[in-house]
């Protein structure tokens, strides 16, 4: 996100903003999300305090006076309004799903935080007693390990090993779309990968034997010809020789979903993630290593991760019966079908 380009928020949210981009470093999306809660934030309080004039359209309320001396006059219950307040839909407690009010109280918890512990403008955090919003609990949907074997015999084609590859790293490593496809050559070790995740945060993902033979036999067919200079070190390549797009991966997964006979409409490769984070925690791994391996932190935006020494990352990576499948294992079970 491009902060120079935004024209509509006060000072006090810019610094805001500018912490988390540049100190921090927070992704994009992360930064977006901020901007676009608070704004809402302070729309919507400009509205209740009646500092608008009626027929104010909400998304013309002007937020740019917006300084210290308001946030100091808002109220706990203030925020608990705004917790479920929707421009679209007003008063209504349904307006919101808990996902976008958890999100939405991150951002002032962790504006307020901003303005307490790093700004030191206020003398009271009024968020220390903001409760977050609680959130239904709801399993996540994954592959069995004989639909993951299903769906490694479904690759074909002139891109099958790299296709191949890539739904071990998915179902093995348990990696992000977006660290898939911004992997490169030079992330590739004996035994594990170096990944960068969510706010450029590094950490080191082992693999077993059948990955490191997928991504052996890849490599020995990856073709960088025709490669622009910058994208020659690019993991996986596109048919249109380009770094793979994220939007190619989702493409890929979804056809061999089909080819098979998966519920493309059930399954992501954000779900084939969640198979293998399942199929680790069934197969005994400790879920301090797990959130390692995953790259997770907690639904709280000042979460630290939980760092584990290598020797527990390895364990966590060799308890995935999908990285131990080799090639010939792939090709038993389909000649037993």
């Amino acid at each position: 996100m491009n902060l120079d380009q935004i024209n509509d928020a006060p000072d006090i949210l810019m610094e805001f903003l500018e912490y988390h981009s540049t100190v921090r470093g927070h992704s994009d999306k992360t930064i977006a999300g901020y901007y676009l809660d608070l704004k809402i934030l302070f729309r919507y309080l400009k509205r209740r305090r009646g500092l608008v004039s009626p027929g104010t359209p909400f998304n013309e309320i002007d937020i740019t006076d917006i300084d210290i001396d308001f946030i100091k006059k808002i109220r706990i219950e203030e925020l608990y309004r705004y917790q479920s307040f929707s421009p679209e839909m007003q008063n209504s407690s349904n307006a919101l799903s808990a996902a976008s009010r958890c999100r939405r109280t991150s951002s002032v918890k962790s504006f307020f935080n901003y303005l307490c512990n790093k700004r030191h403008l206020l003398e009271h955090n009024i968020c220390q007693e903001l409760d977050m919003p609680r959130r239904p609990a709801s399993l996540p949907r994954y592959l069995e390990e004989a639909e993951c074997e299903r769906l490694l015999a479904a690759c074909d084609g002139p891109f099958a090993l790299r296709d191949y590859c890539m739904l071990m790293l998915f179902m093995s490593c348990g990696l992000r779309v977006s660290e898939l496809v911004s992997l490169n050559t030079t992330d590739i070790y004996d035994d594990h990968l170096r990944v960068t995740g969510k706010g450029n945060k590094e950490r080191v993902i082992y693999f077993a034997e059948g990955c490191r033979e997928s991504i052996d036999d890849y490599l020995a067919v990856r073709d960088e010809s025709g490669l622009i200079d910058e994208e020659k070190n690019a993991l996986f390549i596109s048919r249109d020789r380009r770094r793979i797009s994220v939007r190619g991966v989702q493409k890929m997964v979804d056809k061999k979903l089909k080819l098979a006979g998966l519920d493309s409409s059930r399954y992501s490769p954000h779900k084939l993630r969640h198979t293998a984070a399942t199929l680790m925690l069934k197969n005994g791994v400790d879920t301090r290593a797990l959130q390692e391996v995953l790259g997770h932190s907690s639904l709280n935006t000042t979460q630290i991760y939980t760092h584990l020494d290598n020797a527990a990352l390895h364990e966590a990576a060799m308890a995935n019966p999908i990285g131990r499948k080799t090639k010939a294992d792939i090709e038993e079970w389909e000649s037993k079908k």
